[in-house]
C-alpha cells in the first residue's frame, strides 16, 4: 500500500472515531502515529503539538498536516489534511439535511449527554502523557506552575501565555 494512502487512512480513521474537537483526537493521532506506525517519536508528537497550538487553524487539522509533511512531504501533508476532515466533511453533508430533526432527538441528547464525560478523559489522558515528557525536570515544573498561575488568575491570550512561557524557556535553560 503507498504511503499516501496509508496516511489518508490513518487519518480518515482519526477523524471518524474521535469526536469532541481536536484535543480529543491527540490520544487517537498518539497511538496512531507514535505507537501504530512509528511515523515520528512521542517527543515529535508533543512538539507538534506545541507547533500547532501556534499556528493559526485547529489542532487536529494543523497536526495532521505536519505529520504528514514530515511523513511524505507536501503530498503527506496533502494526504493527511484530507484524511482527517473527509469523515465529517462526508457526515455533514449527509446530516445536513437532518440536523435539526437529530438536534431534538431524545437518543441524539442522550448519546452526546454519554459522550461528553469520556471526552473530558481523554483530554486528561492526553495532558498526563504529555506530562510526563514534558515535566523532565524542576525548571519545566516551575514554570508549568507560573503559567497555572497565570492562568488562573488572569484571562490571557493563548499566543500571549506561548510568548510568556518562551521568554521563561530562555531564562531558566540558557
Amino acid at each position: 500500500m503507498s504511503i499516501l494512502i496509508k496516511v489518508y487512512l490513518s487519518f480518515f480513521k482519526i477523524g471518524a472515531f474521535s469526536f469532541g474537537g481536536g484535543y480529543a483526537m491527540l490520544p487517537l493521532i498518539e497511538r496512531e502515529i507514535v505507537s501504530t506506525n512509528n511515523w515520528i517519536t512521542f517527543k515529535e508528537f508533543v512538539d507538534i503539538i506545541g507547533i500547532s497550538q501556534m499556528t493559526p487553524g485547529p489542532i487536529a487539522i494543523n497536526s495532521a498536516t505536519f505529520v504528514g509533511y514530515k511523513v511524505s512531504g507536501v503530498l503527506g501533508a496533502i494526504s493527511a489534511t484530507l484524511g482527517v476532515v473527509s469523515f465529517s466533511f462526508i457526515l455533514v453533508s449527509i446530516a445536513n439535511h437532518y440536523i435539526l430533526k437529530f438536534k431534538e432527538s431524545y437518543i441524539m441528547k442522550a448519546a452526546l449527554s454519554g459522550m461528553r464525560p469520556a471526552l473530558i478523559g481523554l483530554i486528561i489522558s492526553v495532558f498526563l502523557s504529555m506530562g510526563r515528557e514534558s515535566y523532565k525536570d524542576i525548571k519545566s515544573i516551575i514554570i508549568g506552575i507560573i503559567i497555572l498561575g497565570i492562568l488562573l488568575t488572569n484571562k490571557l491570550h493563548p499566543i500571549l501565555v506561548i510568548i510568556i512561557s518562551g521568554i521563561l524557556g530562555i531564562v531558566f535553560y540558557f
